[in-house]
């Protein structure tokens, strides 16, 4: 099969049978024809591989300033470095640029595979542009492509997003993976799949993966993005666990379209839905447990509204109930900086429209009685417990995840009485102290650790004291009678005033037993 794309779809189409006007137009736009075939899916595999169209390969031809700039969406450097016209600057400039590349150097980088008949490029004039983004991406060892549409916002431009818009790879997306505890399961659930991110990590460790959306835009990508690295999903169609009603999993996480907004015509379905306020999480949290294994868990990206004479962590507590849980604030926004960092995530300033939305937005929100809104995260162990909820805003290790699950074994594990422990401290953890020079004791001690959330902990010189002498000896209720006897107190009281501040320390991986 030789010649231009267009000679290649119409003999491509007509071979199959397919119409003129089809092969004229590409698959993708005709419902009958919509995924990728066993071939098309190899002479992809094979063109991105050939070409080294890899993290490590971008990274290597782009440099480190064009790579920063393009993380920043501005292309101008990136364009800079790839103009040799070979496969793999010729595929950076069509899926990473979106600049318009010769039709010539398309052929080359894809020889004998019709992207405009898959809707993957468009060709005008002898020259062609992305209509989708693929991109590659890694984990570990394992080297992927996510297929979705076309990053907004290159280079300044703001385009009007369509309403069924697929999100690929985003700041959210791997906050999510990095949230997602290290577990092996045999089943998982990945609600609000989009592109399908979540489930290519979770292939790593999970037999089956279920991947629902209520957007079949979205569902086409995600069979797509899995097809093309060879990982078979169950992708079906619908809303929060409709899907799935009566099944259960080892591990349930979510990035749904958790943005509070009034409902309207001109909602962006990979962020928001017809759920009033914060109800569509609170359905995703009450729910859960039905749908999960014992000792199974829900992992999902949350914004909560802060409502006029209500606590958010008593809102929060409602919604796990009896369930062991984790929900971490990581931000908190007054009502018009939530809603000018959406309109601006929507390309909306500037635009005729953009002071009426904002007003009509604003005035929804007050009308909630919405006096704030929290970002963060929320994780649910279905196992007896209660909900622990703070604010964190600080800078933390990532991947969290495999903090955030010795913290629930430690929270759920750790036993009742402390005494019999023998206690060692953390290979992170060090001691801060603070105070005039020459006064003979600090006016502040802080313990601080390097990894997971990275706390510290102020402490008084007694406790401070107990965790100096925690080197696997001797017991808590050994090191806690020494201390009593040191200061002449009563070692009832001792124990009363520091065991639940000792059990803190352990909770939060200070220490460890």
């Amino acid at each position: 099969m030789t010649g231009s794309l267009a000679e290649i779809r119409r003999e491509k189409g007509q071979a199959q049978g397919l119409s003129p006007e089809i092969c004229r137009r590409g698959w993708w736009e005709d419902e009958r024809v919509n995924g990728l075939t066993g071939s098309d899916v190899d002479a992809l595999r094979e063109a991105f591989t050939v070409a080294g169209y890899t993290v490590e390969g971008v990274a290597g031809r782009l440099g480190p300033q064009a790579n920063g700039a393009l993380a920043r969406n501005e292309t101008t450097l990136a364009g800079r470095r790839t103009s040799s016209g070979d496969p793999l600057d010729t595929i950076i400039r069509l899926f990473l640029l979106q600049h318009d590349v010769p039709e010539s150097l398309a052929l080359r980088a894809f020889p004998g595979i019709d992207l405009v008949a898959l809707g993957i490029i468009a060709v005008d004039g002898g020259s062609a542009r992305a209509r989708l983004d693929i991109r590659p991406y890694a984990e570990d060892d394992r080297q992927w492509w996510v297929i979705a549409d076309l990053t907004p916002g290159l280079d300044g431009r703001r385009e009007p997003m369509r309403s069924d818009y697929a999100l690929g790879i985003s700041s959210a997306s791997l906050s999510l993976v990095n949230l997602t505890v290290p577990i092996k399961a045999e089943r998982a659930l990945d609600i609000g799949t989009g592109s399908g991110i979540q489930s290519l990590h979770l292939s790593n460790r999970v037999n089956q993966v279920v991947a629902t959306d209520v957007n079949p835009r979205a569902l086409r990508l995600a069979r797509w993005t899995g097809a093309l690295n060879r990982i078979e999903l169950d992708v079906r169609e619908g809303s929060l666990f409709e899907p799935v009603r009566g099944e259960r999993f080892d591990l349930i996480v979510s990035n749904p379209p958790y943005v509070i907004s009034p409902p309207g015509d001109d909602q962006l379905t990979y962020r928001e839905t017809g759920f009033a306020g914060d109800s569509l999480v609170e359905q995703l949290v009450r729910q859960a447990p039905d749908h999960l294994t014992e000792g199974g868990w829900c992992q999902l990206l949350a914004n909560w509204t802060y409502v006029r004479g209500e606590d958010w962590r008593d809102r929060i507590a409602a919604w796990t109930g009896d369930r062991s849980a984790w929900a971490v604030q990581r931000e908190q926004l007054d009502p018009s900086e939530y809603v000018e960092l959406w309109l601006r995530d929507a390309g909306a300033p500037g635009t005729p429209s953009y002071t009426s939305q904002y007003d009509a937005w604003m005035r929804w929100l007050d009308a909630q009685d919405v006096e704030a809104i929290g970002m963060g995260w929320i994780t649910l162990h279905n196992v007896a417990g209660t909900l622990d909820a703070e604010e964190w805003p600080y800078e933390i290790e990532q991947p969290i995840g495999p903090h955030l699950l010795h913290r629930f074994e430690r929270a759920e594990g750790t036993p009742a009485d402390l005494t019999g422990l023998h206690l060692v401290v953390a290979d992170d953890v060090i001691q801060e102290t603070t105070g005039r020079p020459g006064a003979e004791d600090p006016a502040a001690i802080v313990l601080r650790r390097q990894r997971g959330m990275r706390r510290a902990e102020q402490v008084d010189t007694v406790l401070a004291g107990f965790v100096g002498a925690c080197d696997g000896d001797l017991t808590v209720g050994q090191i806690l009678a020494a201390l009593a006897d040191l200061l002449d107190r009563p070692v009832v009281e001792v124990l009363q005033d520091y065991l639940p501040q000792i059990r803190r320390l352990v909770v939060e991986g200070f220490l460890d037993y």
